[in-house]
């Protein structure tokens, strides 16, 4: 199974729309940015079939530091969440 990194992915857009990796590679860092900063926002990022980007809160926790043992407190934060759409669901099944 191989690894697809951002090199690779633009490469691949590139050849598969006729396109330059210059303007792909634009066009796919437009694309991360719009999706940090709305996510960042609190609002949600959906692509039909893809899935959906969207920001969830984690509570504090406790939890065991793995090398003492200790018990340590976790804060509360906020973290970004991907969920897979029905189409890509489907497709990697």
């Amino acid at each position: 199974m191989a690894n697809v990194n951002k090199e690779d992915l633009i490469e691949a857009i590139a050849s598969k729309a006729d396109l330059s990796k210059k303007d792909v590679a634009a066009a796919l860092e437009a694309l991360v940015d719009k999706i940090t900063e709305t996510i960042s926002k609190g609002d949600k990022v959906t692509l039909t079939g893809f899935g959906t980007f969207k920001v969830s809160k984690r509570a504090a926790r406790e939890g065991i530091n793995p090398q003492t043992k200790e018990k340590i407190q976790i804060p509360a934060m906020t973290v970004p969440k991907f969920t897979a759409g029905k189409s890509l669901k489907e497709a990697v099944r």
